[in-house]
Protein backbone atom coordinates (compact mmCIF):
# COMPACT_ATOMS: atom_id res chain seq x y z
CA UNK A 1 0.00 0.00 0.00
CA UNK A 2 1.46 3.39 -0.97
CA UNK A 3 0.83 6.71 0.83
CA UNK A 4 -2.30 7.62 -1.11
CA UNK A 5 -3.82 4.16 -0.64
CA UNK A 6 -3.01 4.12 3.07
CA UNK A 7 -4.44 7.61 3.62
CA UNK A 8 -7.64 6.62 1.78
CA UNK A 9 -7.90 3.42 3.79
CA UNK A 10 -7.55 5.32 7.07
CA UNK A 11 -10.11 7.95 5.99
CA UNK A 12 -12.65 5.24 5.18
CA UNK A 13 -11.83 2.89 8.05
CA UNK A 14 -14.73 1.43 10.01
CA UNK A 15 -12.80 -1.32 11.82
CA UNK A 16 -13.80 0.12 15.20
CA UNK A 17 -16.57 2.49 16.37
CA UNK A 18 -14.28 5.50 16.80
CA UNK A 19 -14.62 6.71 13.19
CA UNK A 20 -18.35 7.25 13.64
CA UNK A 21 -17.73 9.62 16.54
CA UNK A 22 -14.99 11.83 15.14
CA UNK A 23 -15.19 14.60 12.56
CA UNK A 24 -12.19 13.35 10.55
CA UNK A 25 -9.24 11.04 10.78
CA UNK A 26 -5.85 12.39 11.83
CA UNK A 27 -3.49 10.57 9.52
CA UNK A 28 -0.16 12.24 10.26
CA UNK A 29 1.92 15.12 9.03
CA UNK A 30 5.46 15.81 8.00
CA UNK A 31 8.37 14.71 5.90
CA UNK A 32 7.61 11.32 4.35
CA UNK A 33 11.35 10.61 4.23
CA UNK A 34 11.99 11.79 7.79
CA UNK A 35 14.76 10.43 9.96
CA UNK A 36 12.70 11.13 13.10
CA UNK A 37 9.20 9.71 13.54
CA UNK A 38 7.25 10.97 16.54
CA UNK A 39 4.32 8.86 17.67
CA UNK A 40 1.64 10.07 20.05
CA UNK A 41 -1.39 8.34 21.46
CA UNK A 42 -4.63 9.60 19.92
CA UNK A 43 -6.08 12.80 18.52
CA UNK A 44 -7.68 15.25 20.90
CA UNK A 45 -10.46 17.71 20.21
CA UNK A 46 -8.31 20.24 18.30
CA UNK A 47 -6.53 17.53 16.32
CA UNK A 48 -9.90 16.09 15.34
CA UNK A 49 -11.12 19.53 14.28
CA UNK A 50 -7.98 20.40 12.27
CA UNK A 51 -6.98 16.93 11.05
CA UNK A 52 -3.38 17.30 12.25
CA UNK A 53 -1.61 15.71 15.22
CA UNK A 54 -0.17 17.77 18.07
CA UNK A 55 -1.84 21.14 17.67
CA UNK A 56 -2.88 23.50 20.45
CA UNK A 57 -0.73 24.05 23.53
CA UNK A 58 0.79 20.56 23.45
CA UNK A 59 1.70 21.08 19.80
CA UNK A 60 3.36 24.41 20.57
CA UNK A 61 5.39 22.78 23.31
CA UNK A 62 6.39 19.96 20.95
CA UNK A 63 7.41 22.47 18.27
CA UNK A 64 9.55 24.32 20.83
CA UNK A 65 11.15 21.07 21.98
CA UNK A 66 11.97 20.13 18.39
CA UNK A 67 13.39 23.59 17.68
CA UNK A 68 15.69 23.23 20.70
CA UNK A 69 17.38 20.28 18.95
CA UNK A 70 17.37 21.97 15.52
CA UNK A 71 14.36 20.09 14.18
CA UNK A 72 11.00 21.33 13.00
CA UNK A 73 7.60 19.91 12.17
CA UNK A 74 7.71 18.68 8.60
CA UNK A 75 11.46 19.04 8.10
CA UNK A 76 13.08 15.64 8.70
CA UNK A 77 10.26 14.88 11.18
CA UNK A 78 7.04 12.95 10.69
CA UNK A 79 4.35 13.03 13.38
CA UNK A 80 1.57 10.48 13.79
CA UNK A 81 -0.58 8.88 16.47
CA UNK A 82 -1.29 5.27 17.34
CA UNK A 83 -5.02 5.96 16.88
CA UNK A 84 -6.17 7.93 13.86
CA UNK A 85 -9.58 8.81 15.33
CA UNK A 86 -10.41 10.73 18.50
CA UNK A 87 -11.78 8.67 21.39
CA UNK A 88 -14.94 10.21 22.87
CA UNK A 89 -14.18 12.79 25.54
CA UNK A 90 -10.44 12.29 24.98
CA UNK A 91 -10.59 9.09 27.00
CA UNK A 92 -7.67 6.67 26.92
CA UNK A 93 -7.41 4.34 23.93
CA UNK A 94 -8.94 0.89 24.44
CA UNK A 95 -6.82 -2.20 23.65
CA UNK A 96 -9.14 -3.31 20.83
CA UNK A 97 -8.94 0.16 19.24
CA UNK A 98 -5.15 0.09 19.40
CA UNK A 99 -5.14 -3.40 17.87
CA UNK A 100 -7.41 -2.30 14.98
CA UNK A 101 -5.46 0.90 14.25
CA UNK A 102 -1.88 -0.37 14.75
CA UNK A 103 -1.54 -1.77 11.21
CA UNK A 104 -2.00 1.75 9.82
CA UNK A 105 0.82 3.09 11.99
CA UNK A 106 2.99 0.10 11.19
CA UNK A 107 2.58 0.80 7.46
CA UNK A 108 3.42 4.48 7.97
CA UNK A 109 6.64 3.42 9.70
CA UNK A 110 7.44 1.00 6.85
CA UNK A 111 6.92 3.74 4.27
CA UNK A 112 8.95 6.37 6.12
CA UNK A 113 11.79 4.08 7.22
CA UNK A 114 12.85 6.45 10.01
CA UNK A 115 16.21 6.25 11.70
CA UNK A 116 14.52 6.81 15.08
CA UNK A 117 11.05 6.57 16.60
CA UNK A 118 10.20 8.78 19.56
CA UNK A 119 7.23 7.29 21.43
CA UNK A 120 5.47 10.06 23.33
CA UNK A 121 3.26 8.94 26.16
CA UNK A 122 2.31 5.70 27.83
CA UNK A 123 -0.09 4.40 25.20
CA UNK A 124 2.28 5.10 22.32
CA UNK A 125 5.14 3.38 24.12
CA UNK A 126 3.04 0.42 25.20
CA UNK A 127 1.48 -0.03 21.75
CA UNK A 128 4.80 0.11 19.90
CA UNK A 129 6.67 -2.07 22.38
CA UNK A 130 3.86 -4.51 23.18
CA UNK A 131 4.44 -3.81 26.85
CA UNK A 132 2.50 -2.62 29.87
CA UNK A 133 5.61 -1.11 31.47
CA UNK A 134 5.58 2.41 32.89
CA UNK A 135 7.11 5.40 31.13
CA UNK A 136 9.59 5.72 34.01
CA UNK A 137 10.87 2.19 33.46
CA UNK A 138 11.09 2.61 29.66
CA UNK A 139 12.86 5.98 29.56
CA UNK A 140 16.63 6.24 29.12
CA UNK A 141 16.99 3.08 27.05
CA UNK A 142 17.08 2.38 23.35
CA UNK A 143 14.30 -0.04 22.44
CA UNK A 144 13.57 -1.49 18.99
CA UNK A 145 10.47 -1.46 16.84
CA UNK A 146 10.80 -3.51 13.64
CA UNK A 147 14.55 -2.92 13.69
CA UNK A 148 14.24 0.84 14.27
CA UNK A 149 15.69 2.38 17.44
CA UNK A 150 12.89 3.66 19.67
CA UNK A 151 13.18 6.11 22.57
CA UNK A 152 10.35 6.71 25.04
CA UNK A 153 9.43 10.08 26.52
CA UNK A 154 6.52 11.91 28.07
CA UNK A 155 3.62 13.22 26.00
CA UNK A 156 3.69 17.04 25.64
CA UNK A 157 0.14 17.30 27.07
CA UNK A 158 1.37 15.49 30.20
CA UNK A 159 4.29 17.92 30.46
CA UNK A 160 1.89 20.88 30.45
CA UNK A 161 0.26 19.42 33.57
CA UNK A 162 3.52 18.24 35.18
CA UNK A 163 6.09 20.97 34.68
CA UNK A 164 8.87 19.34 36.76
CA UNK A 165 9.01 16.48 34.23
CA UNK A 166 9.96 18.86 31.40
CA UNK A 167 13.62 18.43 32.36
CA UNK A 168 13.23 14.65 32.01
CA UNK A 169 11.66 15.09 28.57
CA UNK A 170 14.56 17.35 27.61
CA UNK A 171 17.00 14.62 28.69
CA UNK A 172 14.99 12.12 26.61
CA UNK A 173 15.21 14.38 23.57
CA UNK A 174 18.98 14.76 23.95
CA UNK A 175 19.25 10.99 24.39
CA UNK A 176 17.23 10.49 21.19
CA UNK A 177 19.46 12.91 19.31
CA UNK A 178 22.56 11.06 20.51
CA UNK A 179 20.96 7.74 19.56
CA UNK A 180 20.29 8.86 15.99
CA UNK A 181 23.90 10.09 15.66
CA UNK A 182 25.20 6.69 16.79
CA UNK A 183 22.95 4.69 14.41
Amino acid sequence: MDWAQLKAKVAGCTDCPLRAGCSQTVFGVGDQKAQWMLVGEAPGLEEDRLGEPFVGQAGKLLDNMLAAVSLSRGKNVYIANVLKCRPPGNRNPQPDEVAKCSPHLRRQIELIQPKLILAMGRFAAQALLGSDATIASLRGKVHQYAGVPLVVTYHPAYLLRNLPDKSKAWADLLFAKQTIVEN
